[in-house]
């Protein structure tokens, strides 16, 4: 009776749930050796290193708001849009020291002409941009005459739970480098950006305005995200921000490092996710257009197939196949493992450029 007496109080609850945290955070924390209460020092002090704040310079084209009054336009001839300077903070993270690769957010450094990044111990190096990829908000940078430089391990985003403890660092606000912690809040969030090639890790850990571009961390002091957007009524944290998958960074990067731009494909296939379950297949995409003459057609795939799984990966959903062919090289396969009148067939199609499919579209006019 006393013991249940006890934990009906309300102030020993607190107390509780830190003690439950604080001893699963510190399975997967080097001992410190010292008997001090349980702390994510060690893990902050072996990953900030390699993360970086980025300051960009440029200029960009505004519309003009004298151009929206017809009195203007008619009497004083003035131009459409302006064109001003801007200065503005980031972050990034190192993932290449020999090289000085540095992962970040698009939108930090879309028309930037000057890069500046300065490390953890107050370096400063001058950057170029290797490339950049809006649909997925993830671009690349080199430092140059990299020196001194720590990366960052690359983790598995796909062997993330709803659940796992994180840490964001970054540079909010132009502070200077912050630690926030938190956990990951939901996994494969799509719907925040129009077009855009989404697989989004939701997290409570506070990111705020120029958390942008920097690292979402495991406890294994592996980086398994981008930071790149909140949702805010009013711009600052209300615990709910995303982060791109490192798996998908990556892939972005490679191409990056090879082209210095990201090459889409296609099969040929329009997709839509499962709205009732399928010979008890919860998850999928089912396949309702083949293209005449596309890769998909002539890998045999038909409407009404249900793609289970892609290179061995589950298939989820509708739009993470999209993403998953989006972020195919050109001209390599996939291999596609479908159900068809309630029995399980496999597939191999080939990804082929965009421009092949505005070609033939030109010529059927």
């Amino acid at each position: 009776m006393k013991v249940l007496q006890l934990f009906n109080r309300a102030a020993v609850w607190p107390a509780l749930l830190w003690l439950l945290i604080a001893g699963a955070a510190a399975a997967q924390i080097p001992d410190l050796g010292t008997g001090r209460v349980p702390t994510l020092a060690p893990l902050v002090k072996e990953v900030t290193p390699a993360v970086v704040n980025i300051s960009v310079q440029g200029r960009i084209r505004e519309d003009n708001p004298l151009y929206q009054d017809p009195l203007f336009r008619e009497f004083f001839d003035v131009p459409r849009q302006l064109e001003k300077e801007f200065s503005a903070t980031g972050s990034g993270v190192i993932v290449d020291a020999q090289r000085g690769y540095v992962l970040t957010a698009n939108h930090v450094v879309a028309h930037a002409s000057v890069v500046q990044i300065t490390t953890k111990d107050g370096g400063k190096f001058a950057a170029k941009l290797v490339g950049r990829d809006p649909p997925t908000d993830v671009a690349l940078l080199q430092i140059r005459d990299p020196n001194g430089l720590k990366a960052l391990k690359l983790g598995d985003s796909d062997a993330l739970q709803v659940g796992d403890f994180v840490i964001a660092v970054g540079n909010p606000f132009g502070l200077g480098q912050t630690v926030t912690s938190g956990l990951v809040s939901a996994l494969g969030r799509t719907g925040l950006v129009k077009q855009g090639y989404e697989d989004f890790i939701q997290t409570d850990a506070a990111i705020n305005p120029g958390n942008s571009g920097g690292g979402l961390i495991n406890l294994k002091g592996e980086l398994v995200g981008i930071n790149t957007a909140i949702i805010s009524p009013a711009g600052g944290n209300v615990g709910i921000g995303f982060a791109v998958p490192i798996n998908m960074a990556r892939k972005v990067m490679e191409q990056l490092v090879a082209s210095g731009h990201v090459e889409r494909g296609r099969i040929g296939v329009a997709l839509a996710d499962l709205d009732e379950p399928v010979s008890g297949h919860l998850q999928g995409a089912r396949i309702t257009e083949v293209s005449p003459g596309s890769p998909a057609e002539r890998a045999g795939l038909r409407k009404g197939d249900i793609i289970l799984k892609a290179n061995d990966v589950t298939i989820r959903s509708a739009t993470q196949m999209r993403n998953l062919i989006g972020l195919t090289p050109v001209g390599q396969q996939v291999r596609l493992t479908i159900e068809r009148d309630r029995a399980t067939e496999s597939a191999t199609v080939e990804v082929e450029p965009l421009a092949e499919r505005n070609a033939r579209a030109k010529v059927r006019g």
